[in-house]
């Protein structure tokens, strides 16, 4: 889908994020003050985190915001002879389902790719939904035996 462009967000893109991560978290479009309301809370947090977030944002050719994805890079602990050592993580990729199967998340994945390559982090991770695993593997991530996890009970 050629069309679409993909732009690193700015502060005033997060009416769109907000929307676009509620859409994903809740399935349904937000009334306008619940659109609000998670778009002040969204600022606030990016305001609080942005050092080491940036969102990318899949625009269709009128405009309209249809996907995004985050980019975290952590600042991991030195070594000798590597002081500046980044863990990057892809975070949070959704696409509205109208525009599903048109390469519009890898274009997102890719520019976060990008952008954790450009900043130096020598891996990237992604926790995936179980139908979004084929989309990672065909862009070229793959199971790692040493990354482990541990759930805990709330």
């Amino acid at each position: 889908m050629t069309e679409v462009r993909i732009e690193r967000a700015a502060l005033e893109s997060a009416i769109d994020l907000a929307r676009l991560k509620w859409l994903d978290a809740e399935g349904r479009e937000p009334t306008d003050p619940e659109l609000r309301a998670f778009t002040q809370e969204m600022t606030s947090w990016w305001a609080e985190n942005g050092a080491n977030h940036s969102a990318y944002i899949a625009r269709s050719p009128s405009g309209q915001a249809i996907g995004a994805a985050w980019l975290a890079l952590v600042p991991r602990v030195p070594r000798p002879g590597n002081l500046r050592r980044l863990s990057a993580d892809v975070q949070s990729v959704y696409v509205v389902p109208t525009s599903r199967g048109q390469g519009v998340g890898s274009m997102l994945v890719e520019a976060a790719r990008a952008a954790a390559v450009d900043q130096g982090a020598p891996r990237i991770v992604v926790h995936s939904s179980e139908r979004a695993v084929p989309l990672y593997r065909r862009l070229g991530f793959a199971i790692s035996e040493r990354l482990l996890q541990r759930h805990h009970d709330s």
